[in-house]
Parts: C-alpha cells; structure tokens; sequence
C-alpha cells in the first residue's frame, strides 16, 4: 500500500468514526443552525429590530407616547406605575425608561448595546419632532445602582443554568458510565429498589450543592457586587427544588441510553431549548407573547424567575408558590417515568 492509500484509508475510517458519534453531528451541524434560527427568531422583526421602551403615566405622557410611536424603529410599552416599568427595565424587558417632563428622562444601562442604541433612537424621534436643526433635550439617567445592571440580570440565569448542567451532566453521565462499565447487571440480582438507586444520585448532588451555590454566589455578590436582596432560606429552597429537578431529569435522560456518547446528544438536545428560550442571557419577554406560555413551562424557566425574584426583588418563598409547584411537578414526573421505563439490563 502507497503512502497515499494509506492517508485515504486512514481519512476514510476518521469520517465514518465521526459520522457514528451523534453528539458531534449535533454540535458541528445542528446546534449552530438552531442557534441562529432561535436568537434571529427572539432579536429580529422585519429588517430593523426595534427598541423596546418603557413609558411610565404622568402629565405629558400622551404627547411623548405620540412622538415616539411615530419612529418605527421604537416599541412602546405603557405603565401606569413607575416601580413596574423599573422591574421591566432590571429584567431586560425593555431596552429603555422615559418619562414624560420638561425635558423628558430616560433611564437605561449603558453597559448594554440595546439600551445604547434605545438612547440614540429616542434621542433622535425628540429631536425629530421638536427642531430638526438643533438636538433635543433629553435628561440622561445611567442605572448604575446595583439591583438594575444587566449583570444583576444575568448572575440568576446562570446560577440556574449551572444547576442545570450540574444536575443533568452529573447524574446521567454517572449513571451511562455505570452502565457501560456492565455494573448495572450485577445490581439486578441485589434486593436494592430502583427507587433507592435513584435517590442516591439525587442526594448526591445536594451534598455537593452548598459548596458549589456557595462559592458562587460569594463570587457574584463580593466581586461582582451582585444584590443578595432575599432570605437564605428562600434561596436554599429555590436551588434545592431546582437541583431536584434537574437531577430527575438526568436520570430520566440516561435511563434507556446505552452509550456515554448517546447521553450526551440526548442531553445537549434536552438542555439548547432552556438554553436558548428560558431566560438565562436575556429575557425570554422578548419572544412573541404567545409563546410565553410554553417557555415558561420549561423546567429552567421557573427556576431562574425563582432566583430572580429572590435575589433581585427580596420575594419570600410565599410569593413563589407557582415556580415552586411547577418545579416540583418536574422532579416528580420526572422521577416517576424514570421509574417506569429503567432497565438494570
């Protein structure tokens, strides 16, 4: 055999070695596809995204809702209470807060390019309407204080996007390993209960848990002056509902799957949509609102709101009772159908 025969042989068998890993067909091929798909779908409508911007009643209010409607580049959103067009504004709602006066204020972080390119647009449709020839007063206001940085934003989602990944990647891959190592047959004949099997996994991850959350949220609140506004209670109960969750939902991924490869695809597929829709980077507001009602039934939806809510606005575990119920509802279908399809073969 030639040396290049050799190369083309050795080529041949590469390709056909990768086209066998589904996992990284999905990265190389499907994810980047989805990827844009989704943030297209949630950033773009028509050529020009709009801005979203928040005004808040009050006298003049009508006037400036009038110029503002007329640049297309520009979304209003009407509040009639000032504290809700803020919490808007903290979740990344919206991109922007006017309110009406002589000259009008605009709130907004201008560590965000959205909010940036909100400023310039409303700046413009003031000017536009007052004296083309000469800039219109606008009265500056940067939030800066802690609790309404985009960072703040940010810090929950990927708290409970680390739940998620740790929760499902810790206990599926844990159990395909077993699997694969051919451990799972010599537990068949063991009088242990699936469902004893099962909660060790779970409560494994929890011991593991306060250490994690903790050098986390240590992290975030002493270096990057994250708000801790709620009781350590609601957060421990939040994050404990949400580890749950997600640990029975890696038992239920890895309970049929035979390879390590094979739990990671499915798991990868699993985890893009809560990755993309559920609030982690941005706020899921900006999908369509009829989807709303989907994306908030995903696991890690309700999560990061229960993080949010904690963290951010000092919510009380009595004001969590929907993300609670929905969460708990997870882990235990989860739990169950895992239950009812697992094999020790």
């Amino acid at each position: 055999m030639s040396r290049l025969d050799e190369i083309r042989e050795l080529t041949r068998v590469r390709v056909l070695l990768f086209l066998r890993e589904p996992e990284a067909i999905f990265w190389v091929f499907v994810f980047p596809i989805v990827l844009a798909a989704v943030l297209g779908f949630a950033f773009r409508k028509g050529e020009i995204e709009p801005s979203k911007v928040a005004v808040v009643a009050g006298p003049g209010d009508t006037a400036l809702v009038a110029t503002l409607e007329d640049d297309e580049t520009i979304d209003i959103e009407r509040f009639d209470q000032l504290e809700a067009a803020q919490t808007q504004l903290r979740k990344s709602a919206v991109d922007g807060l006017v309110e009406a006066g002589d000259p009008p204020r605009l709130s907004f972080d201008p560590t965000r390019a959205e909010a940036a390119t909100a400023r310039l647009r409303v700046q413009r449709a003031l000017t536009l309407a007052e004296n083309p020839d000469a800039e219109a007063s606008l009265q500056l206001q940067p939030v800066t204080e802690i609790g309404s940085r985009y960072i703040d934003f940010l810090f929950p989602g990927l708290l409970g996007m680390n739940l998620m990944g740790t929760g499902m990647w810790g206990v599926g891959f844990a159990i395909a390993d077993i699997r694969r190592r051919k451990l799972l047959k010599r537990y068949l004949v063991t009088p242990m209960r699936k469902s004893s099997f099962f909660l060790s996994f779970i409560l494994s991850r929890l011991v593991f848990l306060a250490l994690e959350l903790g050098v986390l949220v240590g992290f975030g609140c002493w270096v990057l002056g994250v708000p801790f506004a709620g009781g350590l209670l609601s957060f421990v109960v939040v994050a404990l509902a949400g580890a749950a969750l997600f640990a029975g939902l890696g038992i239920l991924v890895a309970s049929r799957v035979q390879t390590i490869q094979g739990v990671s695809g499915l798991m990868n597929f699993v985890m893009m949509p809560m990755w993309l829709a559920s609030g982690v980077f941005f706020s899921y507001e900006r999908f369509p609102e009829a989807i709303h009602p989907v994306i908030r039934l995903l696991p890690l939806t309700p999560l990061n709101d229960a993080l949010r809510a904690v963290m951010l606005e000092g919510e009380s575990l009595i004001h969590l009772g929907p993300e609670l119920a929905l969460m708990a509802g997870w882990a235990v279908v989860t739990f169950a159908v895992a239950l009812k399809i697992f094999r020790w073969e």
